[in-house]
């Protein structure tokens, strides 16, 4: 199993839910949440498997910022087999959807998509709601090779797992791959970033903070006994935790 970070930058959250690149100059002048937006990639024997598609942002001259880690890879976007969604907020999702001069289309055109419905169904009754991009949203469902998930948990093949967390939002779910012996944890925005096991807190950006904390905990209990590698997305250092 191959783990490639697909991290986009460094960024800075408004209350507005807007992004800010930082940079050395900006850092700590740019008001907001900071926090790093960091798909992954995992290449086990029978996929390419993205974990969440990111915010889909540019460098100067307008190219994608992962299509440039995955040109550097020597990695395809057609060779994107899977996109796992844990949840549907702008910054995990932006990223799958191109828009091009006659509308838009998949940035990874042969992936089977894999979205929670009842997810879905959440965004769409909190119209509004800045976290959420409804016209990028309304163009990813439209999207060929969606997989609409609907169990509270279930595998999507042998080597992938899924469970409906919530915490963060009612129906983030959360990922395990496992392959040859290494088991990587994906537990998204429930565990986005290394100090959120250091600090045992309730977050009130969290849609049920208290379940999400609990959460951690078995996690990381789980972690160490089975020798996890856990993936952050968030984290402005960091990838991946090994246990």
């Amino acid at each position: 199993m191959k783990i490639i970070p697909l991290k986009e930058g460094n960024f800075a959250a408004s209350r507005t839910k807007d992004f800010s690149l930082l940079t050395e100059e900006n850092i700590d002048t740019v008001p907001g949440i900071k926090m790093s937006v960091q798909p992954f990639l995992i290449i086990t024997e029978n996929d390419y498997i993205l974990l969440d598609a990111g915010i889909g942002w540019k460098n100067d001259d307008g190219t994608s910022v992962i299509s440039g880690i995955l040109e550097r890879e020597k990695i395809s976007p057609d060779q994107i087999t899977k996109i796992l969604f844990s949840h549907l907020h702008k910054d995990h999702i932006e990223g799958a959807v191109k828009l091009t001069h006659d509308g838009f289309e998949a940035t990874f055109p042969n992936a089977e998509i894999y979205i929670q419905k009842r997810e879905l169904d959440f965004a769409m009754e909190n119209k509004g709601n800045p976290s959420f991009d409804f016209n990028l949203l309304e163009k990813l469902i439209q999207l060929p090779n969606i997989i609409w998930m609907n169990e509270d948990r279930g595998k999507i093949t042998d080597e992938i797992s899924y469970e409906v967390a919530g915490g963060h939002t009612p129906f983030m779910q959360v990922f395990w791959i496992r392959e040859s012996g290494e088991t990587v944890f994906y537990g998204a925005d429930d565990l986005p970033q290394a100090s959120y096991l250091k600090y045992h807190l309730a977050y009130k950006s969290d849609f049920d903070g208290r379940k999400a904390m609990a959460l951690r905990l078995q996690w990381e209990k789980e972690a160490k006994e089975n020798h996890w590698k856990i993936l952050l997305y968030h984290d402005l250092n960091k990838a991946i935790i090994e246990f």
